[in-house]
């Protein structure tokens, strides 16, 4: 199947697993034709259509205003539970934001798509293995309760890849850059070091979903003549983006290639 219409059909799955292993088997790694350019594997122009909502998901979890969700402690069983389940949402839909970048925006250049194909599989990993963790703590994905905002701002950018690009990986996901040494030292405490390696593994991946999102915004701005800083402050108010709170993780960002002018803003934060 052509890998733009697999990547819409993955997004419309509804059960987390079975959307997981799609998306893992849309690796750029399975398909040669799509890494080395040729062959169909993949035709940018193609114009698809979605059918019914997106994204494919099940009853549960309860959506919920992001006010609404409790604090949760990693220092009890049922805290950490609630704790990582918060995170696997996060990432379930990192698998959909992803899988739509590739499907609803075309005429991009064949490495975009191979970017975000790999992220969307990387995120699926992240899901599964905070799901196969989660049973050990008697919990399933659904169990909790959880919010919206993650996708909330990628159906708000769904007309305007370069509000995308800047506002979701390099802005929300960008903050998970700043959270996750805070959450790994909680959960060290209480003495989850597999939940503590399971971020590691998270961390690492989403600097460079982050540097991904940072190319491909500057790229695009590049292309059409517009200044990457200036153009950011526009797009954050127009698509009403989250203010920045700190404190930030600066080695990150820096890693995922924020330019020292975005980290002495932040700084000025």
């Amino acid at each position: 199947m052509e890998l733009r219409r697999a990547a819409l059909r993955a997004l419309q799955i509804a059960e987390p697993a079975e959307k997981a292993a799609a998306a893992l088997a849309l690796h750029p790694q399975h398909h040669p034709g799509l890494m080395d350019g040729h062959g169909p594997l993949l035709d940018p122009d193609a114009a698809l259509q979605a059918e019914g909502p997106l994204p494919g998901r099940t009853e549960r979890p309860l959506l919920v205003d992001p006010r609404e969700v409790q604090p949760r402690s990693p220092f009890t069983r049922e805290g950490r539970a609630a704790l990582l389940h918060a995170v696997a949402h996060i990432e379930l839909n990192a698998i959909n934001l992803a899988l739509d970048a590739v499907w609803r925006f075309a005429g991009m250049p064949r490495a975009y798509y191979r970017d975000w194909l790999r992220v969307a599989a990387e995120e699926a990993l992240h899901f599964s293995l905070l799901s196969e963790h989660l049973a050990t703590l008697g919990c399933c994905y659904g169990d909790h309760p959880a919010h919206d905002g993650l996708w909330a701002m990628t159906a708000r950018t769904a007309g305007d890849i370069t509000a995308r690009m800047a506002l979701v990986p390099r802005t929300l996901e960008a903050r998970g850059l700043d959270a996750t040494p805070p959450m790994q030292a909680r959960l060290r405490q209480a003495g989850d070091e597999r939940a503590v390696q399971i971020l590691d593994v998270i961390l690492r991946d989403e600097i460079g979903h982050v540097a991904i999102g940072n190319h491909w915004y500057r790229w695009l701005c590049e292309r059409d003549g517009l200044d990457p800083v200036a153009h950011y402050a526009v797009l954050a108010e127009r698509h009403r983006a989250p203010r920045l709170r700190g404190p930030f993780n600066i080695a990150a960002r820096s890693a995922a290639g924020f330019t020292d002018t975005e980290i002495a803003a932040l700084g000025a934060l």
